[in-house]
């Protein structure tokens, strides 16, 4: 059968099965990849065969649950390898990293949320780490706020119509203190944190802009928020948007932003 994306119902069943693993737990039984899916117990126990017998999901003999297998690490290996965000954004954030003292992380736009790319892990004895990988919502925490801001409106609209989890007490779930507080962070450049996605961590966020001003990604430095108070959150804003400035470059983008909600046009490099 096919779908209006010009692939077919198989295939697409096959890429929602993998996926499950980005976003869950770190094994999976059949039984619950059907109900997630709405699919029969045989049709993905026949997707499950099939992934096995390419490396692609590996089978626990003990609980009869999947996992991810060898492959897909060599998939998502060869990916970061010839990621052009990445190899333009590391130096940078290891840079940033030895100056602030903090942790520094990549994060990458996908369908329905974002993910981190990369990290570069701090240098205090108490340090922030992220999960690689994960599907995050965009409305949680600086980097996705960032990124958000500076979506064309209909994207933007879709993400606030669509429903917002509350990952922490501190999550923006109001779509209209929400959309207020985007605004301000197109206008400003940079994008504040303080316990949105992970409960004791704070951060500060700036975005990657890539050639004809499409949104890339998004760095940030975050740090818990005993050190990440609002004075320091200030302090890095302007040096956190200097240096996705000369990545933006790096990769052919602009580093200036038009905010989405009407400002003026300002300078992020």
């Amino acid at each position: 059968m096919a779908e209006p994306g010009g692939g077919t119902e198989s295939t697409s069943r096959v890429a929602d099965v993998l996926l499950l693993f980005v976003e869950g737990p770190s094994t999976l039984g059949v039984t619950r990849i059907a109900r997630e899916l709405g699919l029969s117990k045989a049709v993905v126990h026949r997707i499950l065969q099939s992934l096995a017998g390419r490396d692609m999901v590996v089978l626990d003999p003990v609980s009869r649950e999947y996992r991810l297998g060898p492959s897909v690490a060599a998939l998502g290996a060869r990916a970061l390898r010839e990621s052009d965000l990445r190899s333009a954004a590391l130096p940078l954030l290891r840079r940033l990293r030895d100056e602030t003292r903090e942790t520094a992380t990549l994060s990458t736009p996908v369908p329905h949320g974002r993910v981190y790319l990369d990290q570069v892990v701090g240098l205090h004895e108490i340090k922030m780490t992220v999960e690689l990988g994960r599907r995050f919502p965009l409305h949680a925490g600086s980097s996705g706020k960032c990124m958000l801001a500076h979506l064309d409106p209909e994207q933007r609209d879709e993400v606030l119509a669509a429903g917002l989890e509350s990952l922490t007490p501190h999550t923006p779930i109001d779509p209209v203190a929400l959309r207020s507080e985007l605004d301000a962070i197109a206008a400003r450049g940079w994008a504040v944190s303080a316990g949105e996605r992970q409960a004791d961590a704070g951060s500060v966020a700036a975005p990657v802009f890539g050639v004809g001003g499409d949104v890339l990604g998004a760095i940030s430095v975050c740090g818990p928020r005993y050190r990440m108070t609002d004075a320091v959150a200030t302090e890095l804003g302007p040096r956190v948007v200097a240096v996705a400035g000369q990545i933006s470059r790096r990769l052919g983008g602009d580093p200036g932003r038009t905010p989405v909600s009407g400002a003026g046009r300002t300078n992020a490099g």
